[in-house]
């Protein structure tokens, strides 16, 4: 690491502690202090919860380089990994594996997620979205957008695509709630990952012995055959059913109170019937959003120059995506909300090999949503204080707790 001469006995400047704290009145930009280190260099060392002091890389052409490179690992297990939590246990989904195991197991889930069967599906979201709005006008002008629509939307859909009742969604969304937060200890989190486990587990076994047409199904196919054991199995489970209904559920919410605050965008989505101009939008709101802001975590396997510097074996690399969508040298005037914008090239469901998954299913699905609900309900507004919305600042995948909304 380059390094600057400081008078003898003078003390070490204090290195910014990582997350950072959004500032109040921004909920839609990244945290002040982040941008601060983005104009100060493009790869910066931060400090966390644990006294460690990997690096950031701020900028979006060094995010994609090293997300892209095979010297750098995603092993939760490898000395060095800036984990943001104590970890607990000795199994782990794919995504915190390296190739080939990181590969092999993944192709196992990937059949659902290509575009053609998610474009196959969107005739079946188009019906849940459309019925949720259906109860949402019947009953009286106002609601919790995230209980009444957020929610459930993408809940029905990854369970019907997994094969798990959507009779259980309290069940699996109070854990899966607990697993993100920051504020939960490391024994809180551990339980509610070992209830979904348990829960998941048994739901295998269930579809090993009377299969059906879901993603379950196939993986209690591949137990059988010994490609899988069953905890294995159990946790490729769990890793999509949180991701597949968090993720998405908080950016309905939250980009409906960023199109809400900017009515002039919301118009240009509402008035539209152009899909290739719904799905542009869709794009923008991905990449100046951006719910998971944690940052991509990383560990270095052998030495990487980098931005001027030299990343050492095993020191821990941390990607924030939400800086690299606001990287100027990328995306003009990167903090305006602009529908209009080519933004496809963000980087909010990370780049290279692990990128996520289900970014097509995602996708389609706020397409229907962006391009239905504010054409049903031209009124819908804010029905709160945006001062006083309960914003997500302790878990790992930002949005709102609640957002009350009236016509």
């Amino acid at each position: 690491m380059t390094s600057t001469v400081r008078p003898e006995g003078a003390p070490a400047p204090a290195l910014p502690e990582f997350p950072m704290p959004r500032a109040t009145g921004c909920p839609f930009d990244p945290p002040p202090a982040l941008k601060a280190e983005q104009e100060r260099g493009p790869l910066r060392t931060v400090r966390l919860w644990d006294g460690t002091t990997p690096w950031l890389a701020t900028r979006y052409a060094d995010q994609r380089a090293l997300l892209s490179d095979p010297r750098v690992s995603a092993d939760v297990t490898r000395p060095g990994y800036p984990s943001p939590a104590p970890v607990r246990g000795s199994s782990f989904s794919f995504i915190l594996m390296d190739d080939p195991e990181h590969a092999r197991q993944r192709r196992m889930v990937t059949a659902p997620f290509t575009i053609k069967r998610v474009e196959a599906m969107r005739p079946a979201v188009q019906r849940i979205v459309d019925g949720l709005i259906d109860t949402m006008l019947s009953g009286p002008p106002r609601t919790d957008l995230v209980q009444s629509f957020a929610l459930p939307v993408p809940s029905l859909v990854i369970c019907e695509l997994l094969g798990v009742p959507y009779t259980d969604h309290d069940f699996f969304q109070e854990n899966s709630k607990t697993i993100i937060s920051r504020s939960a200890t490391p024994e809180e989190r551990g339980a509610a990952h070992a209830k979904l486990i348990g829960y998941l587990d048994e739901l295998v076994g269930h579809k090993t012995a009377a299969p059906a047409d879901d993603l379950l199904s196939k993986l209690g196919t591949r137990v059988e055959a010994g490609e899988l054991s069953r905890r294995e199995a159990a946790e490729m489970g769990v890793l999509l059913l949180l991701a597949g209904h968090e993720t998405t559920a908080n950016m309905i919410a939250l980009g409906t109170l960023a199109l809400l605050e900017h009515p002039g965008q919301l118009a240009l989505l509402r008035d539209t019937e152009d899909p290739k101009t719904v799905a542009g939008a869709v794009e923008e709101l991905l990449r100046y959003l951006n719910i998971t802001h944690g940052g991509r975590r990383r560990v270095a396997l052998e030495d990487i120059e980098c931005a001027g510097e030299v990343i050492r074996a095993g020191d821990g690399i941390i990607v924030p995506n939400d800086i690299g969508n606001r990287d100027p040298e990328v995306f003009t005037d990167p903090d305006r909300l602009d529908l209009r914008r080519d933004a496809r090239r963000h980087v909010a469901f990370g780049f290279g090999v692990h990128q996520c998954l289900g970014q097509p299913l995602a996708r389609m699905e706020l397409q229907v949503v962006y391009s239905t609900l504010y054409r049903r309900i031209p009124t819908l507004r804010l029905d709160a204080d945006p001062k006083e919305l309960p914003f997500k600042h302790d878990g790992s995948v930002y949005g709102v707790h609640e957002l009350p909304v009236a016509w």
